[in-house]
Formats: structure tokens, sequence, C-alpha cells
């Protein structure tokens, strides 16, 4: 890590912990939908709602911060992308959530289970990660564990298109269907710049 002879603001670490439990949060969330009901999955997306409002808050918080900081722990532009990238993936898995109440859909097709699994190891992962940007140590698995999970989450989205389009669903389910594994294939996307961004940091830092 380079030496620095001026002081740091340090409150971004804390918040950007807060942004990344705050993604486990909806992540828990998505894994509730799945065995829900109708009444119960309209219930859920309010929760999930609420967690996106709070990761919106967690995202000005570091925007204002950045804002008013003079000096900043690491690039102010990477500062920015960890944060819109990580307020990304609260965004697609609110709206997947939304989707399913609002496309009224009963049954999600065989292998959403898959991808939701996936966003919660990597949700988890980054949760984890995110306080060690304070040393920048312990970070090189943490991207390549949510890299291959990101090739993981393309190969279950590419059979999931596979089954949709097999013509066991009319063209009004298919079409709600694969708006929904599309926004979930979005997030896992999400999960992985935010792996990138991290990458980028701790290779400037080292």
């Amino acid at each position: 890590m380079r030496f620095r002879l001026t002081p740091r603001e340090t409150s971004f670490y804390d918040m950007f912990a807060a942004s990344a439990d705050n993604i486990v949060t909806g992540s828990k969330l998505l894994m509730e939908l799945l065995g829900a009901d109708a009444s119960g999955r309209a219930e859920i997306a309010e929760r999930m709602r609420a967690a996106e409002h709070a990761g919106d808050d967690a995202t000005h918080a570091i925007f204002h911060q950045l804002n008013s900081s003079f000096i900043t722990p690491f690039d102010r532009e990477d500062i920015y992308t960890l944060a819109s990238s990580l307020d990304d993936i609260m965004d697609f898995m609110e709206e997947a959530v939304d989707l399913v109440v609002l496309y009224n859909v009963e049954d999600l097709p065989k292998g959403v289970e898959q991808q939701i699994e996936v966003l919660a190891r990597a949700a988890d992962l980054t949760a984890e990660a995110m306080p060690n940007l304070r040393t920048m140590q312990n970070l090189t698995e943490y991207w390549i564990e949510v890299n291959r999970l990101e090739n993981q989450a393309d190969q279950i989205h590419r059979k999931l298109l596979a089954h949709l389009f097999n013509g066991k669903y009319d063209a009004i389910e298919v079409l709600k269907l694969k708006q929904i594994v599309d926004v979930l294939e979005e997030a896992a996307d999400a999960f992985e710049h935010v792996a990138n961004t991290v990458e980028t940091i701790a290779v400037k830092e080292s």
C-alpha cells in the first residue's frame, strides 16, 4: 500500500459496508420470494422497495461525502463508480421483485432459484469484502469468486432462455418471464462490476 503523508476521510468505508449489508437484505428478500404466495409476494415487494430506498439514501450519503471531502481514501472516480455499482445491484433486485408482482406471475420457471442463489452468494461475498477496503487485504479471492459466479449466472441465464423458448409457454408469458430473468442477470453483471471496481482500486493502491 502506498505511504501517505496526508489524512484521509475514512467514513467512506463504513458507508460502503452499510450499502453492501443492505444488498444482503435484498438478496434474502429474493430468496423469500421463491416460496411465497401472491399475497406474500406483495408484502415482500413492499419490504424490497423500502430496502431499495435505503440503498438510495446510502448512495446519496456517499456522494454527499465525496463532494464535501478534500481528501478521499482512493480516487474520487472509483468511489463514485463503486457507489453507483452497488446501487445498481439493489435497483435490479427490486425491479425483479416488482415485475413478479406487477405481472401476477404464478410460477417462476425452473432455474430462477439458481439465479437467486448465485445472487445471494455474491451479496454475502460483497458484504464480507467491503470492510477490507480499509487495508486492501484479502480481496483477491473475492473478485475471483464473484467473476466465477457471474460466469455461472450467464450459464443459468442461457438455460432459462432456452427453457422459455421451448414452446411450452405462450408468447405473453414468455415476454413476462424473460424480462424477469434478464433483470436478475443484470444484477449478476452488476455484482461483477463492483468486484472489477474493487480490483481496480486495489491495484492502484498497491
